[in-house]
């Protein structure tokens, strides 16, 4: 097993946001973006990304469109986190990307907020976000086509395991955050992994929320991509006290 490196901004454990009122700003913007560039130069130590640098002004646009468009009726994707998944997808621009768990639709659109509306700084070929409850998946949809009324991003109505287990292609970014019914929790990711492996680019980045509050639930699944026959390298960002796990993939 490699050893995951890990980043832990100073303040992580002090970080906290209303899940109920997550467009509040909760520190100075520079400190905001220092905390996250931190982060992201972290990833590119390790070898997971070729650089830092993001379009900040249309990740700003992003986040604007995002407060005044949406339905979020909770959500614990922080601003820290919001910007560090635009900023990861804007820097790899994963040409498929696929997130599963989506819920209303907020943790699909931080991640492909970076192909599609305002904070789009590229084309990419397909973009899906998953929710096995239907009524949220279409609230998802509502608030996906306010930022993109072409319908370049998709969000389907499904079990997340079975649809990545058909799924037809090639996925370059795979984003997790679902929670798995009858007890299973955030211990469903590792199935996820194991249904969208045979699909995951060589090279593919697989980000996984919730590492540090739901670690206990997440040891098999942080084990497998701390397994270095599976995954080159694994990094542990805690910028808030949800954490991300961004791992990059290497096929058998």
């Amino acid at each position: 097993m490699i050893l995951a490196h890990l980043y832990e901004a100073p303040d992580w454990k002090e970080y906290r946001m209303d899940t109920r009122d997550p467009h509040r700003q909760l520190e100075p913007a520079a400190q905001e973006t220092e905390r996250v560039e931190a982060a992201l130069q972290a990833l590119v130590t390790a070898g997971i990304l070729p650089h830092t640098q993001y379009d900040h002004q249309r990740f700003l646009a992003h986040r604007e469109a995002v407060a005044a468009r949406f339905d979020i009726p909770w959500t614990a994707i922080t601003p820290r986190m919001q910007r560090l998944l635009y900023g990861i997808n804007a820097i790899r621009q994963p040409r498929t990307m696929v997130a599963t768990g989506v819920f209303c639709g907020n943790t699909f659109i931080a991640n492909a907020g970076a192909a599609v509306g305002p904070g789009a700084c590229y084309q990419a070929e397909r973009l899906i976000g998953v929710e096995i409850d239907l009524q949220e998946a279409q609230r998802a949809e509502r608030n996906v086509r306010h930022l993109d009324p072409e319908g370049r991003a998709q969000i389907v109505a499904a079990d997340g395991i079975p649809f990545l287990r058909q799924l037809d292609g090639r996925i370059d970014l795979l984003y997790l955050d679902a929670n798995g019914r009858d007890g299973k929790g955030k211990s469903i990711y590792l199935d996820m992994l194991e249904a969208a492996n045979p699909a995951l680019a060589d090279g593919a980045l697989v980000l996984a929320h919730n590492s540090i509050n739901s670690a206990a639930s997440l040891a098999d699944y942080l084990g497998a991509v701390r397994d270095p026959a599976r995954f080159r390298q694994s990094v542990n960002v805690c910028i808030d006290g949800e954490g991300l796990e961004v791992s990059l993939f290497v096929p058998a």
